[in-house]
């Protein structure tokens, strides 16, 4: 057992957080507005208070003191003193256990309680009141850790962003249903060391895996109570720390080991980050960490009615990014994972939020403009979800050089054509040639725009065919959360069916839609699952779903339909790293010739003829031909015809005018089929619902 001194040292106002030296730790947080902070230490099983110190100095409003002789594996929290004036907005209760905001670990889960909140649940004074019991048993504890890791000859693969593909999956539940798992592991970090887990990403093509939030988060008490709980995980409570049930022993490092493995097959990690909000909810939520450490300066406040809270993001409460304090927590959590996880790159959730002063989104707010000169930072891959909720929330095309974003209207058009709605081609045409409509502004290239036909939000790929209403019943929410609009088809039967005719068409639009993904320029995202028919039985916002409904089905990836459809995402992904003309970096407008007579890019009709003002406003045309031609590494010339079809016929199509020799490349509605030398042919037949790749052999340029 530890000796404890009568009292703490001063120490260091940097860094935050709680840093071991060897010889002991230093304790560091910042509140601007609280009179005194305490620093509580708690015993390995974290159930009971040994020690009580007054972090014994205060300099530019961080709070510090030296523990001596204290080691890593040390428990801790705060509690902090100030005034108790919600009108105001101060919320400090020092009746009520604070988690460090820079804590790197947790112990203990938390354990919902009324205590846990600073106002008397019930109370006719509602958050005007106040609750004076403990709250620390009911709390996760702090713990110090010792983040040293050997990484050996580690390396980030660093794939270039016209080469990336990329697969979002949740941590849990990409691996929950792998009996060939220790059930230990299943769901964990340790699962994505699995050999034939990162086989099957790199079949498939996969460069970069995206993980929904992996950061410690709060179950809801609402879920809890209704047998539910927060299954996606976007309601952080700690920014530097792992969540614990994402860990089979419980040491940070697992996630090291995990990225190290997947490093080491040439695989990005990339982290769903969520820097908007937390877990603490609206002004009658719980009292949890930066509540209870200042209010004031962590969150938004409505102006001159400081006892409510600014909620753009729709979960009660907004992170306050125009605060020093509060963005060099963010940056720092931001380095953290990059500098000590070697994660690659983040997704930023609602990011539109981030971007927001007081006045509104601004390209040139305070934390773009520290994030893209972070020489660290910088050279990772970010990705923005451009909107949020709030007043002015949907800033698609808006955000500044050096992010992707997930492009919705990419994802919306898809569908729509797929399905069979009139008027899209034009809209298509944008999208497959990325999205310049949107994204050539200030220098950024076609990767801005990162496509997908599915996401964790929404249905999945195969719903997307079998389902035209949300069937959200099991969310205990009336049926009326998640989209009502989802731009999807049955074709015939609501859900599961026998009939093969109509699992003939879902098996072709499923075909079709990947390949619309994979041959489009853009950055490619698929759903985990979508490969190999993944389902959620119509359940399009199953964020409280930790079962079977979110769980991959791996054994539909063992059927004979599952490992066609991943023979041909992978056919797909093969394809596009081939040919540098469906990839290509830069925007393309038929103003550049690579040959002659051959423009970077045409748009065709049937007939073979271009496309003119009429044909684009046919509402029943329902087949469009893109060439598109480039040149390659070795100064040929690499051309490629794409022609869709989503007419419910088979399309006679006439090949443009190009002399040459065509190879078919790619045909959905023959996923086996591999690439064919066809000669000088002029006509292809095109089938219903389907997608053809013709190319030629690049030449080289005289």
């Amino acid at each position: 057992m530890m000796r404890f001194p009568a009292r703490l040292t001063a120490g260091s106002n940097m860094p935050l957080g709680a840093t071991w030296d060897g010889l002991g730790v230093n304790f560091a947080v910042f509140s601007a507005n609280a009179v005194r902070i305490d620093l509580c230490i708690f015993d390995p099983s974290g159930r009971r208070e040994i020690a009580r110190f007054e972090l014994p100095e205060r300099t530019d409003e961080v709070w510090h003191g030296y523990l001596p002789d204290a080691r890593p594996g040390l428990l801790y929290g705060f509690r902090a003193y100030g005034p108790y004036e919600p009108l105001r907005g101060h919320r400090f209760n020092p009746h009520k256990l604070l988690i460090d905001p820079y804590a790197r670990a947790l112990h203990g889960q938390l354990s919902w309680s009324d205590s846990l909140f600073g106002y008397r649940i019930n109370s006719p004074r509602v958050d005007l009141s106040i609750d004076r019991r403990d709250s620390a048993p009911a709390m996760p504890k702090c713990v110090v850790t010792n983040d040293a890791f050997n990484w050996g000859d580690d390396r980030r693969p660093g794939v270039p962003w016209d080469r990336t593909v990329i697969m979002e999956a949740h941590l849990r539940g990409l691996t929950m249903r792998r009996g060939d798992l220790l059930p230990v592991e299943r769901g964990t970090f340790r699962a994505l060391t699995d050999p034939q887990l990162i086989d099957h990403l790199l079949r498939l093509g996969i460069t970069t895996l995206e993980l929904m939030p992996i950061h410690a988060y709060v179950k809801d008490r609402f879920l809890l109570e209704r047998g539910l709980t927060n299954y996606w995980g976007y309601n952080t409570l700690a920014f530097f720390a792992p969540h614990a049930g994402y860990l089979a022993e419980g040491s940070p490092h697992e996630v090291r080991t995990a990225i190290r493995r997947l490093h080491a097959a040439g695989i990005e990690v990339i982290l769903d980050v969520v820097y908007n909000h937390t877990c603490e909810g609206s002004e009658l939520g719980p009292t949890l960490c930066y509540r209870g450490l200042d209010n004031a300066s962590y969150y938004r406040l409505v102006p001159e009615a400081e006892r409510h809270l600014i909620n753009d993001t729709g979960c009660g409460n907004t992170l306050n990014l125009s605060h020093p304090r509060v963005l060099q927590m963010v940056m720092d959590s931001l380095r953290h994972w990059a500098r000590d996880f070697h994660v690659d790159g983040f997704r930023f959730d609602l990011c539109s939020t981030l971007g927001r002063e007081s006045y509104g989104f601004d390209q040139s707010c305070g934390f773009f403009d520290v994030l893209r000169q972070d020489p660290l930072l910088s050279t990772l891959k970010l990705i923005a979800e451009p909107w949020d909720p709030g007043p002015g929330g949907y800033q698609l095309g808006n955000h500044p050089p050096g992010f992707a974003e997930w492009n919705d209207r990419f994802r919306d058009t898809v569908r729509r054509f797929w399905r069979g709605d009139g008027l899209q081609r034009g809209d298509l045409a944008a999208r497959l040639s990325g999205s310049g409509d949107v994204f050539d502004r200030r220098g950024r290239r076609p990767w801005s725009s990162l496509n997908f036909v599915t996401s964790h939000d929404g249905f999945t790929l195969m719903d997307v065919v079998s389902y035209v209403e949300r069937h959200n019943d099991a969310n205990g929410e009336n049926g009326q959360d998640g989209h009502s609009e989802n731009y999807s088809a049955n074709w015939g039967v609501e859900g599961p069916t026998d009939d093969a005719a109509i699992l003939a068409t879902r098996d072709r639009l499923r075909r079709a839609m990947m390949a619309t993904l994979f041959l489009s320029q853009g950055t490619p995202m698929i759903l985990a699952g979508d490969e190999f028919g993944q389902t959620q039985h119509g359940n399009n916002n199953a964020y409280c779903q930790d079962n079977n409904t979110t769980w991959l089905d791996w054994s539909l990836a063992e059927d004979p339909a599952g490992r066609a459809l991943c023979a041909f995402v992978a056919r797909l992904a093969a394809v596009r790293a081939a040919h540098p003309s469906v990839r290509w970096g830069g925007y393309l407008y038929g103003h550049r010739e690579t040959e002659p007579g051959l423009t970077d890019i045409a748009w065709f009709g049937p007939d073979g003829n271009p496309m003119t003002p009429a044909s684009w406003n046919d509402e029943g045309g329902r087949v469009l031909g893109l060439l598109r031609s480039c040149t390659d590494a070795w100064n040929g010339v690499d051309t490629t015809y794409l022609i869709l079809n989503a007419g419910a016929e088979d399309a006679q199509c006439s090949l443009p005018p190009v002399p040459g020799t065509w190879t078919m490349l790619v045909d959905s509605a023959d996923p086996v089929r591999g690439e064919e030398s066809l000669g000088p042919v002029t006509h292809w037949r095109v089938p219903a619902r389907g997608v053809v790749l013709l190319g030629f052999e690049a030449r080289r340029r005289t």
